[in-house]
């Protein structure tokens, strides 16, 4: 008996250190969701949101209004709880008409209780819809923002959404997020150009920010209306689909891989595309979990998005169809990315 309790005693005096030296990981949750015409039901000066009024062709009244606010809202309040039970750190939107329907978005429950803050600027696109970024101040401490317009070279009446670069702390360390919403497709492939040019706005941001701190670490978000294969964000950007592929100064996209194997955060003519990505700076990769660095990324594409009959079955289930309205979400599903850090 002396001898088994020398023993266990032995035993725990090797094994506690140990045990006291094991570490956690804290998971951070981030991610991007196109919110499809969040449109507030005021005639406001200009054409942008004729469609979206009482007398327009949605015949947009305030009920409506309050259930779209009532499913974004739903939609936000399920991202990535799985494995962060306060949501996301932050979350790019794009969009919004304005900065009084995020107002009204972060009001509404099941949203409310989560004390989510808005970064807005109004910009110059003809259809009147904005980026923003919302965000948990708990989590994601906002230090600056700025917007980058979007001045296409020799050609003075295109307008379009800004880029919104906001700057902060995430997991106590310096943290830059680009949300995006590059120039649609209208056009077929001509329109690629118009992108292609979003894209080295992106690239000087992100270049701009690295020069300044090498150690700064950056997340690119947005629906870019290029899938990550496209030029856009593979030679402009020069995203890469591997880690292995990535320079020391590079980005890498964490949606490429789900794009190669058939997801999407849309769907077009049977087709699913992926616009909404995530694309992170090569400082964010690795394994030294001392600091934040990534983990995962996602499309998230719940069942109840989804359409479940008809002709659409399957596709995200939108707000309209044609000028129905249908009580859905958005045509577009939400896209997030998880970080880790150790926690000891």
């Amino acid at each position: 008996m002396k001898k088994r309790l020398i023993l266990f005693i032995l035993i725990t005096a090797f094994a506690l250190p140990r045990l006291v030296a094991q570490t956690r990981l804290g998971v951070y949750a981030a991610g991007f969701y196109n919110l499809e015409n969040l449109f507030d039901t005021i005639d406001d000066p200009g054409p942008g949101d004729d469609e979206f009024t009482p007398a327009g062709a949605y015949n947009w009244t305030q009920d409506k209004y309050e259930k779209k606010l009532r499913n974004m809202a739903t939609v936000i309040s399920r991202l990535g709880r799985e494995v962060c039970p306060a949501g996301p750190a932050f979350l790019g939107v794009s969009e919004v008409e304005n900065r009084r329907v995020l107002e009204d978005l972060v009001k509404t429950e099941p949203m409310a209780s989560m004390g989510y803050e808005i970064v807005h600027y109004d910009s110059p696109d003809r259809r009147g819809i904005d980026v923003a970024l919302l965000y948990n101040p708990k989590l994601f401490k906002v230090t600056s923002s700025q917007v980058y317009p979007y001045r296409y070279p020799n050609d003075t009446t295109y307008r379009t959404r800004d880029q919104l670069l906001v700057s902060g702390t995430l997991a106590g360390k310096p943290f830059h997020v680009i949300v995006n919403h590059w120039p649609s497709r209208y056009g077929g492939d001509k329109s690629s150009v118009f992108r292609e040019f979003a894209a080295s706005i992106t690239k000087h941001i992100t270049d701009s920010i690295r020069t300044a701190d090498p150690a700064a670490k950056v997340l690119i978000v947005g629906d870019l209306n290029d899938d990550p294969d496209n030029k856009s964000c593979r030679e402009v950007l020069k995203a890469r689909k591997k880690q292995s592929e990535v320079e020391p100064d590079g980005l890498f996209n964490a949606t490429w891989g789900l794009f190669e194997k058939g997801i999407g955060s849309l769907c077009y003519q049977n087709q699913w595309n992926l616009f909404d990505q995530l694309i992170i700076s090569a400082n964010l990769l690795g394994k030294d979990r001392s600091t934040l660095k990534y983990w995962k990324a996602e499309i998230f594409n719940r069942d109840f998005l989804l359409q479940k009959e008809g002709k659409y079955k399957g596709y995200p289930l939108r707000t309209f169809s044609g000028n129905v309205f249908q009580n859905g979400y958005s045509d577009h599903l939400p896209s997030l990315i998880y970080f880790v850090k150790e926690i000891r």
